[in-house]
Parts: structure tokens; sequence; C-alpha cells
């Protein structure tokens, strides 16, 4: 439930709005001189500048007498009841001499309707927003953006002590329908306006975000596939950290490295820290499609989109870079394409550390059962052997007390 002070502050945003765009309509930027704007089905009026009034005036469509089917002309005033698309174009007004007193441009469109926000953060420094349009207005439109950081209920303990910085989302025209905010606050909320504004009206969409749930790197860099020369079913893949990613030690990213033959459309799958993998289980002969994205390593926010595509073939295969073509791709699957020329970059040994880590845990796991064994083995005997001796001391006692009845006097016994 929204408090006083929160919805005081979705008020001063929309107000602040509402000013802006009032400036941007009476400015006179919309468009040439002498346009008129109106809604698409909504009863329009135009007026003749330049008639006296009660004078008789005769009107014209696009320079014809002919006007449109829905219109009528009254009191020397036009009366479209039920534009549409199709009554617009310029209309003119002429005395009964057919001079012209003045004329204008219709234009028909919609009021603004409520943009949808998608907002997203490269890194921990940037935050990203994009919108579109929800309604198809017909109309020139132009887009009022700005944030607030904390949230609109300053009365929030939390927010109390965190500073409240306000102003626009920057929007870059070579990249329409976004804006960014540099230098955003880590771990942070942002409120975030964009307005939507038209020669009829305006719209606004307000939206909180938290930047650690919108983090999304960008897909990580100078992807490479080599062949391993000496070792087979090998593949060494490399690659670098998206260079919009926030430079600093403590901002880490994990990877997920996909690949597949090109004959199977199924991919495998690895997670790791690393920036460089060796795929072990790659298929000779056969050219391998290998893609890696990211995601910040304390698993906030969502993943990266994936690289373009990287292309090898294990041992004899040829490396292509993530800009060639499936073309080419395909004729390195050819056996008279001489091997990749690329250097190997990656540490190579005779056998793979991956391998011994694996025989490691073997052997570890095979100790682990072979000292169970004897452990269970052990404790069995010294149950047995604890079972024996039980029935030995019983024994025992029976035959001394045997011996000593023997020794009695019979009229003891008695």
């Amino acid at each position: 439930m929204l408090t006083l002070v929160s919805c005081v502050g979705r008020v001063v945003v929309l107000l602040a709005a509402v000013s802006v765009t009032t400036s941007i309509t009476m400015s006179g930027e919309w468009g040439e001189e002498g346009v008129t704007y109106a809604q698409l089905g909504k009863e329009v009026i135009l007026t003749c500048a330049g008639a006296s009034p009660g004078s008789s005036v005769e009107w014209r469509w696009n320079g014809g007498p002919v006007l449109p089917e829905d219109s009528a002309v009254q009191a020397g005033q036009l009366l479209l009841s039920h534009p549409q698309l199709s009554s617009e174009g310029v209309y003119s007004c002429h005395d009964t001499s057919g001079v012209l007193l003045s004329s204008t441009v219709l234009r028909l469109g919609r009021l603004p309707g409520k943009p949808s926000i998608l907002c997203t953060a490269p890194n921990y420094e940037d935050l990203s927003c994009f919108w579109a349009s929800t309604v198809e207005t017909f109309l020139p439109t132009r887009y009022i953006t700005s944030y607030r950081s904390g949230s609109l209920d300053v009365a929030s303990k939390k927010q109390r002590s965190a500073p409240i910085v306000e102003g626009p989302c920057i929007q870059d025209p070579a990249h329409p329908f976004s804006c960014t905010i540099h230098q955003s606050m880590f771990w942070s909320g942002y409120w975030i306006n964009v307005t939507e504004v038209n020669p009829l009206g305006s719209n606004f969409h307000l939206l909180n975000v938290i930047m650690q749930g919108i983090i999304k790197p960008d897909p990580p860099e100078h992807l490479r596939v080599e062949p391993v020369p000496s070792v087979p079913n090998r593949l060494q893949v490399s690659w670098e950290y998206p260079s919009s990613w926030t430079k600093e030690f403590h901002f880490l990213l994990k990877f997920r490295l996909r690949y597949r033959p090109v004959t199977s459309t199924s991919w495998a799958m690895v997670e790791t820290a690393n920036v460089s993998e060796v795929i072990t289980d790659a298929f000779l002969g056969l050219l391998h499609v290998v893609q890696v994205s990211a995601k910040d390593f304390l698993d906030a926010g969502s993943w990266s989109e994936w690289t373009p595509e990287a292309w090898a073939m294990p041992a004899t295969g040829q490396t292509l870079v993530p800009s060639e073509t499936a073309t080419a791709a395909i004729k390195a699957e050819s056996p008279a394409e001489e091997p990749s020329l690329a250097p190997n970059n990656g540490p190579i040994g005779h056998s793979d550390p991956t391998e011994k880590v694996a025989v490691l845990v073997s052997l570890g796991v095979f100790a682990f059962f072979v000292l169970a064994v004897i452990l269970v083995f052990a404790f069995l005997m010294w149950v047995r052997m604890k079972k024996h001796s039980k029935e030995a001391t019983k024994n025992h006692d029976l035959l001394a007390a045997a011996i000593h009845m023997k020794a009695l006097p019979k009229a003891q016994i008695l």
C-alpha cells in the first residue's frame, strides 16, 4: 500500500513530466506551420481564418471540391464527424470568387499509450533502458527520460541514509528508444521515468529496478577455438572478459561453454570461472561449433547472450574465427584441408590435467571402498570372537559347578 509520501513523490514526477510536455507541445516544433493535429474517430471542426463573420465560403480538399463523406459545412466551418486516416490532407477555404482565404494540413492520430520499458545493466556502473510504444499513434513522437535513485517512499529507514540522486536518462540519437544512466550506484534501486509525448498529449511509465537484479553482461569477446596438435579429441577454447564489464578485481564473471559437432543438434555444456577450457571429448574428423556466455560470479542478474559461433576441427581441422561464414566452415570438413597454422597459446602437456584429477579421484574412491571393506571385515571378526568368548566362559562356569557338586558328600547333596 502506497504511503502519503510515496504518492506525493509520484505526483511530483508526473508534474515534472507534464510541465516539459506542455513546453514542447506549445513550442510549435512538431512540424511545419499550418498543420492541425486531431484524434482519429473524434469530431474535427476546421475554421476558415480569413473569412468575414457570416460570409459564404467554399471548402476544398487537396485542391478539389469533393470533400470526405462524413463532412459538412456549417456557418463557414467544416465539420468532420468521424475522420479516418483517409480524411487527412490539405483543407482550404475560398470565397465565392475562388480566392484562397486560408488552408491547413490535417493530420490524424491517437493519444500516446503507456510505453513498455526494459532495463538491463552490462556492468555495475552503467544502466541502460529500452522502451517501445504500446499504441500506434501515426503522429510524430518524442520521449522524455529521467531517473531517481532510491525509493519514492522516502519515509523508508533503509532509504533515509542513502543519497537521493535525480537526473536525465541520457538518450543517444544513434540508438533510438534507449537511454543510459552512467556512474550508477552499486546495489542501488532506481525509478525510471519514460514519458511519451505527441501533439495530442502524453503518457508515462515509472519502472522500479534494482541493479543486482538487472545485471546482464555483454557476451565474452575474442572467442578462439584451436585444435591441440599432438593430442587427439582435444580443442583448446579461450576468450576474454567483455570490454564493457567493470574493471575491478571483486567483480568477477563465470562462464558457460557449449559445443557440439555440426552433425548434431544437442549441445554439451561446461560451466567455469576460467577464461579458457580444453574440450576433451571432441570427435576426430568432425567440425565443432563453440559458443560462450557470461554471468555475474555471485549469480546476480541473468546470463549474457551467446557469443557468435566459432568453428574448429580436432587435430587436423582448420580454426575459423566467428566472422567467417558457414560456407567456409563446411569447406573445413574436407579431408584435403590442411591443418590450422594458428599458434596454440594454451599449455599443452603429454597428459591432460583433467584426466590426472579424474585418476586421483578414482584412486581415492577405490581406496575408500577397500578401507571400508577391511573395517567391516574386522568388525565382524571382533563380534564373532566376542561371541565365542562369552560361550567359553559360560561352559567353564557349568563345568566348575559340576565338579563342585561331585565333591560334596551324598548326605549334603540329599
